[in-house]
């Protein structure tokens, strides 16, 4: 397998445009694709004021942020990642959409690339077994702010080869991440961990055990958790969470991994957290 030099970016969000800003970063070639302009658009404000913001703090030389941003190429069309050796979807966290998009991209792209997935819950092995190129389709889970957060979750589907693997890790040692191998299991590592202990301050809160305020601070003073799980919660997004614990449930079958129901009372609201304004926590405009 030879070494990857050209990276699609499927999804131009939080996610998708923090992992085209680390790659592009790197010095790599990084064609971001989007299916709404505006959205692309804002993917792209957002990379230009983060690299500016690293210049500014010493992080990258000033003379570097054109640069950077000169190897992204913005596309409206899935069929221009054609050219690439390497896909990383970063789409929302559902099943039936990621499917559909490797479908797709298993169609276009050449035999020896390679497929990922930035899904921080769902079954790389399911992924795979929908493509021709199962022991090409990987997991690479990174973490908010990409461009901030060194670690990346590398997930071992069933069929993933040894091969893929090999490149996906030397690329996100390229890419200055410290990739961490791990086999594909509900929620791999940090959210079968991080979600449940979440669902469960949620659970505090609705049974009254404490306020939101008391727990994140409990967490924040007797455990030095640079935020508490609520504010965490919102951050991430109460939707993303309430989606990560469904897929722990159905996938470990286990009732400990319930959802809180004033979790899906909250979302039902449409109280998502920090991007809707409101969760926990007010964050008015």
């Amino acid at each position: 397998m030879g070494v990857v030099k050209k990276i699609g970016v499927v999804g131009a969000g939080t996610m998708g445009n923090g992992i085209a800003h680390v790659f592009a970063r790197a010095g790599f070639a990084v064609t971001l694709f989007e299916v709404n302009g505006q959205a692309l658009e804002r993917g792209l404000a957002t990379i230009q004021k983060n690299l500016e913001r690293e210049a500014a703090k010493g992080k990258l030389d000033a003379a570097e942020v054109p640069k950077a941003l000169a190897r992204i190429t913005p596309v409206l069309k899935l069929d221009e990642l054609k050219g690439c050796e390497l896909v990383i979807e970063a789409a929302t966290e559902k099943l039936g959409v990621k499917q559909a998009i490797f479908s797709e991209l298993d169609a276009l792209l050449a035999d020896g690339a390679i497929l990922a997935s930035n899904t921080s819950s769902i079954s790389i092995t399911k992924l795979a077994a929908g493509t021709k190129r199962p022991d090409r389709v990987i997991g690479m889970h990174f973490f908010n702010p990409v461009p901030v957060m060194s670690l990346v979750e590398v997930i071992r589907g069933l069929q993933t080869s040894d091969a893929t693997f090999a490149a996906v890790r030397e690329l996100a040692l390229a890419a200055g991440k410290t990739p961490v191998e791990v086999n594909d299991a509900a929620g791999f590592v940090s959210n079968r961990v991080l979600m449940p202990m979440i669902n469960e301050a949620i659970f505090a809160v609705m049974e009254s055990v404490a306020t939101a305020e008391a727990v994140d601070e409990i967490f924040r003073l007797g455990m030095a958790h640079p935020m508490g799980p609520l504010t965490l919660a919102d951050f991430i997004g109460l939707d993303v969470c309430l989606d990560i614990m469904r897929v722990l449930e159905e996938g470990l079958g286990d009732p400990k991994y319930r959802p809180c129901p004033l979790l899906i009372r909250m979302v039902d609201a449409g109280w998502l957290g920090r991007k809707s304004g409101r969760g926990f926590y007010s964050y008015g405009n």
